[in-house]
Protein backbone atom coordinates (compact mmCIF):
# COMPACT_ATOMS: atom_id res chain seq x y z
CA UNK A 1 0.00 0.00 0.00
CA UNK A 2 0.99 3.58 -0.62
CA UNK A 3 0.03 6.77 1.13
CA UNK A 4 -1.88 9.40 -0.87
CA UNK A 5 -3.30 12.86 -0.38
CA UNK A 6 -6.22 14.04 -2.51
CA UNK A 7 -7.69 17.51 -2.79
CA UNK A 8 -11.17 17.64 -4.28
CA UNK A 9 -13.16 20.70 -5.32
CA UNK A 10 -16.92 20.16 -5.51
CA UNK A 11 -19.44 22.58 -7.01
CA UNK A 12 -20.73 25.18 -4.55
CA UNK A 13 -24.41 24.35 -5.12
CA UNK A 14 -24.05 20.70 -4.05
CA UNK A 15 -25.89 19.89 -0.81
CA UNK A 16 -24.08 18.62 2.30
CA UNK A 17 -25.67 15.15 2.06
CA UNK A 18 -24.46 14.80 -1.55
CA UNK A 19 -20.94 15.74 -0.45
CA UNK A 20 -21.12 13.05 2.22
CA UNK A 21 -22.33 10.57 -0.43
CA UNK A 22 -19.31 11.39 -2.60
CA UNK A 23 -16.96 10.90 0.37
CA UNK A 24 -18.67 7.64 1.39
CA UNK A 25 -18.28 6.27 -2.13
CA UNK A 26 -14.59 7.17 -2.13
CA UNK A 27 -14.08 5.53 1.28
CA UNK A 28 -15.88 2.39 0.06
CA UNK A 29 -13.55 2.11 -2.95
CA UNK A 30 -10.49 2.51 -0.73
CA UNK A 31 -11.72 -0.12 1.73
CA UNK A 32 -12.58 -2.57 -1.08
CA UNK A 33 -8.90 -2.42 -2.09
CA UNK A 34 -7.84 -3.15 1.54
CA UNK A 35 -6.87 0.48 2.18
CA UNK A 36 -7.80 2.87 4.93
CA UNK A 37 -8.84 6.49 5.14
CA UNK A 38 -6.49 8.35 7.48
CA UNK A 39 -7.97 11.85 7.52
CA UNK A 40 -10.84 13.75 5.90
CA UNK A 41 -10.64 17.52 6.30
CA UNK A 42 -13.51 19.61 4.93
CA UNK A 43 -12.11 23.06 4.24
CA UNK A 44 -15.49 24.40 3.23
CA UNK A 45 -16.67 26.82 0.59
CA UNK A 46 -13.92 29.01 -0.87
CA UNK A 47 -13.45 31.36 -3.78
CA UNK A 48 -11.60 29.79 -6.70
CA UNK A 49 -8.42 31.40 -8.01
CA UNK A 50 -9.86 31.20 -11.53
CA UNK A 51 -13.13 30.11 -13.10
CA UNK A 52 -13.60 26.36 -13.46
CA UNK A 53 -16.57 25.44 -15.65
CA UNK A 54 -17.91 28.97 -15.09
CA UNK A 55 -17.95 28.44 -11.31
CA UNK A 56 -16.51 31.08 -8.96
CA UNK A 57 -16.67 29.07 -5.72
CA UNK A 58 -16.05 25.48 -4.71
CA UNK A 59 -16.22 23.22 -1.68
CA UNK A 60 -12.71 21.99 -0.83
CA UNK A 61 -11.99 18.61 0.77
CA UNK A 62 -8.56 17.24 1.72
CA UNK A 63 -8.36 13.46 2.13
CA UNK A 64 -5.36 11.41 3.25
CA UNK A 65 -5.52 7.67 2.74
CA UNK A 66 -3.48 4.52 2.32
CA UNK A 67 -4.37 2.41 -0.67
CA UNK A 68 -3.33 0.76 -3.88
CA UNK A 69 -2.82 2.37 -7.29
CA UNK A 70 -5.94 0.51 -8.44
CA UNK A 71 -8.01 2.38 -5.84
CA UNK A 72 -6.58 5.71 -7.02
CA UNK A 73 -7.40 4.87 -10.64
CA UNK A 74 -10.97 3.91 -9.74
CA UNK A 75 -11.56 7.06 -7.67
CA UNK A 76 -10.18 9.28 -10.45
CA UNK A 77 -12.27 7.44 -13.06
CA UNK A 78 -15.43 8.11 -11.05
CA UNK A 79 -14.45 11.74 -10.42
CA UNK A 80 -13.97 12.31 -14.17
CA UNK A 81 -17.53 11.13 -14.82
CA UNK A 82 -19.18 12.95 -11.89
CA UNK A 83 -20.31 16.42 -12.96
CA UNK A 84 -20.45 17.63 -9.35
CA UNK A 85 -16.64 17.40 -9.11
CA UNK A 86 -14.95 20.51 -10.50
CA UNK A 87 -11.34 19.44 -9.98
CA UNK A 88 -9.25 16.95 -8.06
CA UNK A 89 -5.59 16.19 -7.56
CA UNK A 90 -3.94 13.11 -6.07
CA UNK A 91 -0.41 13.23 -4.67
CA UNK A 92 1.60 10.20 -3.59
CA UNK A 93 3.19 10.92 -0.20
CA UNK A 94 4.90 7.57 0.47
CA UNK A 95 5.79 4.56 -1.68
CA UNK A 96 5.33 2.17 1.22
CA UNK A 97 2.82 2.99 3.94
CA UNK A 98 3.47 1.60 7.41
CA UNK A 99 0.48 2.05 9.74
CA UNK A 100 2.50 2.69 12.92
CA UNK A 101 4.88 5.21 11.35
CA UNK A 102 4.13 8.86 12.26
CA UNK A 103 3.20 11.21 9.45
CA UNK A 104 5.46 13.99 8.16
CA UNK A 105 3.34 16.56 10.03
CA UNK A 106 3.84 14.71 13.31
CA UNK A 107 7.60 14.42 12.63
CA UNK A 108 7.76 18.19 12.04
CA UNK A 109 5.86 18.92 15.25
CA UNK A 110 8.19 16.64 17.25
CA UNK A 111 11.31 18.27 15.80
CA UNK A 112 9.89 21.74 16.57
CA UNK A 113 9.26 20.67 20.17
CA UNK A 114 12.82 19.33 20.48
CA UNK A 115 14.27 22.58 19.11
CA UNK A 116 12.21 24.61 21.59
CA UNK A 117 13.38 22.46 24.49
CA UNK A 118 17.01 22.72 23.32
CA UNK A 119 16.79 26.48 22.92
CA UNK A 120 15.42 26.96 26.44
CA UNK A 121 18.13 24.78 28.01
CA UNK A 122 20.89 26.63 26.14
CA UNK A 123 19.59 30.02 27.27
CA UNK A 124 21.77 30.10 30.37
CA UNK A 125 22.93 33.25 32.08
CA UNK A 126 26.23 34.39 30.53
CA UNK A 127 29.28 34.52 32.76
CA UNK A 128 30.34 37.91 34.10
CA UNK A 129 33.00 39.57 31.99
CA UNK A 130 36.20 40.31 33.89
CA UNK A 131 37.23 43.95 33.72
CA UNK A 132 40.60 45.55 34.29
CA UNK A 133 40.84 46.79 37.89
CA UNK A 134 42.17 50.19 36.80
CA UNK A 135 39.00 50.87 34.80
CA UNK A 136 36.80 49.79 37.70
CA UNK A 137 38.37 52.40 40.05
CA UNK A 138 37.72 55.33 37.65
CA UNK A 139 34.41 57.10 38.32
CA UNK A 140 32.12 57.75 35.39
CA UNK A 141 32.67 61.52 35.41
CA UNK A 142 36.44 61.05 35.06
CA UNK A 143 35.88 58.67 32.15
CA UNK A 144 33.85 61.37 30.36
CA UNK A 145 36.55 64.02 30.95
CA UNK A 146 39.23 61.72 29.54
CA UNK A 147 37.14 61.06 26.45
CA UNK A 148 36.90 64.79 25.70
Amino acid sequence: MRRYEMITIIKADVAEDEINTILDRMEKIIQEENGEVLKVDKWGLRKLAYLIRKEQQGFYILTEYAGTPAAVNEIERIYKIDERILKYMTIKLQDVYIADEPSEDEDQEESDLEETETDSSEAEVPEAVATDSSEADVPEADAIDKAE
